[in-house]
């Protein structure tokens, strides 16, 4: 099987699809940027902000490939104008610190547009891809993880892979999709590197991944986060405790019996979540389990979070909002009982 990059993983997805379905579109920011300026090769066109994008125009033209103005509203609502003339857009909104600008189109436009058409729509298959997580240097306003704000409404899907197998065979899906789907990936995870499987993969959307099987407590995680915890889950095993790994994958619809099934197992719960924790996939989580799993509980579930303010920009305070390895094996021993260092 072919290693390759979470981003060339993305990458390749979308040019499998748009090579089956000629009816799949890229619009964004840059998403063909620097093709048509002199001294820029078509084949190295930006790409995105990321690059993630890069290439795809040279294979499908400016008339599935297409830059957009700096409007966050304009694309985001032109991309569902498409999808309901039977387009399939994945469409890049470069951060989600942004999705305020467009917050009306997400919420009132491609979350309810189904509802509102009735039972004989074909629905609204978009896919808008932004990226999350701290860590880049990126400021305030540039580096939140605020996935649970759009999980909160009804209407909408969102994932957010943490390998590129996961990355690859999530967008397929994504793109293949009735629904609008928020596609969500961390920026410090575009250059790791891992086994991705050849041609047409996908990975359901909605269904967690048990990455490690284990006795003494379930650890959940999301996207980046996952590393984190398995960073943490190695020295746990050093010290005599067994950890289930689960890979959240999916945040809506959330694989909440994959979650229930693996704490009547162990009886313990860490969640391990990069947003901040007040209204967060991580307290949400914890609220579900205890209610109801509570007869099953040994221990009061744990959460591992970004602490409550905005990401910082200094880079020693960046550095330490985001949850680490420790982090997490502090969590795991208290939750197991053990004395916790200090």
């Amino acid at each position: 099987m072919r290693v390759l990059s979470f981003a060339d993983a993305i990458n390749e997805a979308i040019q499998l699809e748009m090579a089956r379905d000629p009816r799949v579109l890229v619009t964004g920011e840059d998403v063909a940027g620097g093709a048509t300026i002199p001294g820029f090769d078509r084949a190295d066109a930006w790409g995105g902000v990321f690059g993630v994008t890069r290439g795809l125009v040279t294979e499908f033209g400016r008339d599935r490939v297409i830059d957009t103005p700096i409007s966050e509203s304009a694309f985001i609502g032109a991309a569902i104008g498409a999808a309901t003339s039977g387009y399939r857009t994945v469409t890049e909104l470069q951060f989600l610190d942004f999705m305020g600008v467009c917050l009306d189109q997400i919420i009132n436009q491609a979350a309810k547009l189904h509802y509102a058409r009735g039972s004989d729509s074909a629905g609204i298959p978009i896919v808008i891809r932004s990226m999350i997580g701290a860590g880049s240097r990126a400021g305030s306003t540039q580096s939140q993880s605020h996935y649970s704000t759009v999980a909160h409404f009804p209407g909408l899907k969102v994932v957010a892979p943490a390998t590129p197998a996961d990355a690859k065979g999530l967008m397929i899906s994504a793109i293949r999709d009735q629904d609008p789907v928020f596609f969500l990936e961390n920026k410090a995870l575009y250059e790791t590197r891992g086994p991705v499987p050849e041609g047409d993969y996908t990975v359901p959307i909605g269904r967690a991944n048990v990455v490690r099987e284990g006795r003494d407590v379930t650890v959940v995680t999301i996207a980046r986060m996952l590393s984190v915890a398995e960073k943490a889950v190695a020295e746990l095993a050093g010290r005599g405790i067994e950890a289930e790994l689960i890979d959240l994958r999916t945040i809506a619809p959330l694989d909440l019996p994959t979650i229930l099934e693996s704490v009547g197992r162990t009886g313990r719960l860490v969640v391990v979540d990069e947003d901040t924790p007040r209204c967060s996939v991580a307290s949400d989580i914890v609220g579900l389990v205890s209610s109801r799993a509570f007869d099953k509980l040994k221990a009061a579930p744990r959460m591992v979070t970004s602490p409550h303010t905005p990401v910082p920009f200094a880079p020693v305070l960046e550095d330490a909002f985001i949850p680490a390895a420790n982090d997490v094996v502090q969590a795991v021993l208290a939750t197991v009982g053990q004395e916790v260092a200090v």
